[in-house]
């Protein structure tokens, strides 16, 4: 049966984060992620993990000064010492509430510099995480809804991977973003598989529910599961309203 893990980044953001791991506990979810927690006291969140036996998968290096358009440092040449920062501050969050990943966001860049820059810093996030024994992940965004942003393709992702060629990096697979950049998502779920540490999904192209859009979620997961991947896959989409009123996907894609 397939796991589900709830991303919190999206679903019941009008709660708390502790009070919303709560609510994916029981909604049925099997594990959750999210985004930026860094405004939540870590020993708040892991209470709160501990109370229900979920464990948070994922959460992502900020993304810098949101105001002034960053969505993410590590591939910006001038910005190397606030990226290193945020991954310290990231990979430090992780380890005080059990979390097993962290996503380091590129931002928006382009060209050769920025390619170096993102490599450099990965390796330093790579050698930083395994300390702890925690996997770092890079996802490709699509081009409508984070136009410039420097990671938009699994090549990309894979020529990056390769480069760093650190054993706890991996490749974020985003059906919602593959989907719309690539699409063909069986078969590169299959040939990128040995490449993947995490799988997200989410309505095609409106990133609402899965059960509505043009992505078959029931073939895509019963794909996977046949592909031996038995990791929660991170429901990544927009409710439109009240989370809890969305859910029935769970029950016929499960």
């Amino acid at each position: 049966m397939t796991q589900f893990s709830a991303n919190l980044g999206f679903l019941w953001t009008d709660l708390a984060l502790p009070d919303a791991i709560h609510a994916a506990k029981a909604a049925g979810f099997d594990a959750v992620e999210c985004h930026w927690p860094y405004a939540v006291d870590p020993a708040d969140v892991k209470t709160a993990l501990d109370a229900t036996g979920l464990r948070m998968l994922g959460i992502n290096t900020d993304r810098g000064d949101v105001a002034g358009g960053d969505n993410g440092l590590s591939a910006l040449p001038d910005r190397i010492h606030e990226a290193r920062a945020a991954i310290d501050q990231a990979i430090a969050y992780a380890v005080q509430i059990g979390c097993g990943a962290v996503h380091v966001m590129a931002g928006f860049a382009a060209g050769s510099p920025a390619h170096d820059c993102f490599v450099a810093n990965l390796k330093y996030a790579a050698t930083q995480a395994a300390a702890h024994d925690i996997t770092i992940l890079i996802e490709p965004l699509n081009r409508y809804d984070a136009p410039g942003y420097f990671l938009t393709t699994t090549t990309q992702a894979i020529a990056i991977i390769d480069a760093v060629n650190a054993p706890n990096l991996g490749l974020m697979f985003d059906c919602y973003h593959v989907q719309l950049m690539e699409g063909d998502l069986t078969h590169r779920l299959a040939s990128l598989l040995p490449k993947i540490g995490h799988i997200q999904f989410a309505g095609v192209p409106a990133r609402g529910r899965p059960d509505e859009g043009e992505v078959a979620y029931r073939h895509v997961f019963r794909a996977i599961a046949e592909m031996g991947y038995t990791a929660p896959l991170g429901a990544e989409y927009k409710p439109g309203g009240d989370t809890d009123q969305t859910l029935g996907w769970m029950a016929t894609l499960r």
